[in-house]
């Protein structure tokens, strides 16, 4: 059974109200939760970007689900604290952590001032960084000469189950990558066939049996304009693809590059309906795509009444949220 999941975005709300709405997705039937680490919005509309790690720590402890992180190691972080990190939450909370690692964005990484490296590099740095937290994980003491540089790195505080190291991947080529390395891989809602090559070549290169997750972005309202309405203001930035997504370097750039982008444009990119059965249908069309989880992300400030009406009314269509 698949397992539906909460997206907790940082981007969009302050990590105290954020903090009640994972409380509040828990008791209406969501099953886990997810965030991404962000340094910086996607626009200035939504204008939030909370601390992940921090926020982590007080989530795992107000609610009982587990909950997953999408991190780039390599330049904002380095490796062995990214390591650190997800060792003491573990420790703290067996079982019910996994880590995304990816290759990051420009508008998060750019602020250590060092290059934005071009994507073959970053995703070899990304290898070295996954190598080196496993070894870490392991209890290893760990050197390292490369992209990145360890000197005589060792975690003190081991947990006693490691966390999950996904594979984060937004297309077929990346897939297949992470397939080599990855105790799972995580990706975004795109048309059907590209999602069915993405879990396919992750399968194909090492990933066969290992679960796969989806984050699939809905704007729910009571009417469908304004649900449309919703998507547009706050998840417009979805519609750009390689390479802008990953190389623009800040939310008042995206809000250039999305400046003739038309409301109906982003339903490409997120579910947008005012019917729960009808998005029962499309959430259940991706799930029947072969993936273990989907963690629902509307895309809207307000996320009181999408938790209140999903737990009511589109979770059970789909068999409930829990694991």
């Amino acid at each position: 059974m698949t397992l539906y999941g909460f997206h907790a975005s940082h981007e969009q709300i302050p990590p105290s109200r954020l903090l009640t709405a994972a409380q509040r997705a828990e008791s209406a039937g969501f099953g886990a939760g997810m965030c991404s680490d962000h340094f910086a919005p996607w626009s200035g509309e939504q204008g939030e970007s909370g601390f992940a790690w921090s926020w982590l720590g007080a989530a795992l402890q107000a609610t009982g689900l587990t909950f997953g992180v999408v991190n780039a190691p390599g330049q904002r972080y380095h490796p062995a604290v990214i390591a650190q990190a997800a060792a003491t939450l573990a420790e703290m909370y067996p079982g019910r952590l996994w880590v995304a690692l990816g290759s990051g964005e420009a508008m998060n990484e750019h602020i250590t001032g060092d290059r934005w490296p071009p994507k073959p590099e970053r995703r070899a740095r990304l290898r070295e960084c996954v190598d080196v937290i496993r070894a870490l994980l392991a209890g290893e003491e760990v050197t390292h000469r490369g992209l990145v540089t360890v000197d005589r790195a060792k975690l003190w505080t081991l947990p006693e189950t490691q966390p999950l190291l996904i594979g984060a991947a937004a297309s077929p080529e990346s897939a297949a990558l992470v397939g080599e390395w990855a105790d799972g891989m995580v990706t975004v809602n795109m048309p059907a066939d590209v999602l069915k090559q993405v879990i396919a070549e992750f399968r194909d290169n090492g990933g066969e049996g290992k679960p796969v997750y989806l984050q699939l972005h809905l704007s729910y309202a009571a009417t469908e304009q304004a649900a449309l309405a919703t998507a547009y203001e706050q998840w417009r930035p979805s519609v750009l693809g390689d390479p802008l997504a990953w190389d623009l370097d800040s939310p008042a750039a995206f809000d250039a590059a999305t400046r003739f982008v038309k409301p109906d444009d982003v339903r490409e990119t997120v579910l947008v309906s005012a019917d729960p059965a009808e998005l029962a249908g499309r959430i259940q069309e991706h799930a029947d795509l072969g993936f273990d989880a989907v963690y629902l992300h509307h895309v809207g400030v307000e996320q009181d009444e999408f938790i209140d009406v999903f737990g009511a009314d589109v979770l059970p269509r789909l068999g409930g949220g829990s694991a």
